[in-house]
């Protein structure tokens, strides 16, 4: 079994008391996310009542991956081994409403891509660890990168 250095290491992500489902679904590659059974709200990240309107009423549904590129940014300078530079790191609104922030694989560094259609993949890291990221999604044309 080959070792991951720990430079290349995925920082973990933080495990709040209610992001362990959604973790889950990440690793079976089919994200999840609470919406509201009450007011229909779609919320990230997890949290124990609907954010909307306080509800308990939370229940988990799997999410199209779908959405928007609100913000952009590439990062210049490596931080991190295993995010080598540049890299790119993208705001989605989610088609359910959400807006989540990660990076965009595939695409050059040096252009916009503000209103962009996006879809998310499931990234497998060196160390194992999978991170839902996104890639240019050109729906008018009916193609993907």
């Amino acid at each position: 079994m080959t070792s991951v250095s720990d430079a290349a290491r995925t920082p973990a992500p933080v495990m709040g008391l209610f992001d362990g489902p959604m973790w889950s679904s990440i690793r079976e590659g089919a994200m999840q996310l609470q919406r509201c059974q009450d007011c229909g709200a779609m919320q990230y990240p997890p949290a124990p009542v609907c954010t909307h309107c306080l509800s308990l009423a939370l229940k988990w549904q799997a999410i199209s991956g779908q959405g928007t590129i609100l913000s952009w940014v590439v990062f210049h300078r490596t931080y991190l081994d295993a995010y080598p530079a540049p890299y790119n790191v993208v705001a989605v609104r989610l088609a359910e409403g959400p807006v989540m922030i990660s990076n965009l694989e595939g695409a050059p560094p040096a252009q916009s891509w503000l209103g962009a259609p996006v879809r998310m993949v499931y990234t497998t890291m060196p160390d194992a660890a999978v991170l839902p990221r996104f890639t240019l999604d050109d729906v008018s044309a009916g193609k993907s990168p």
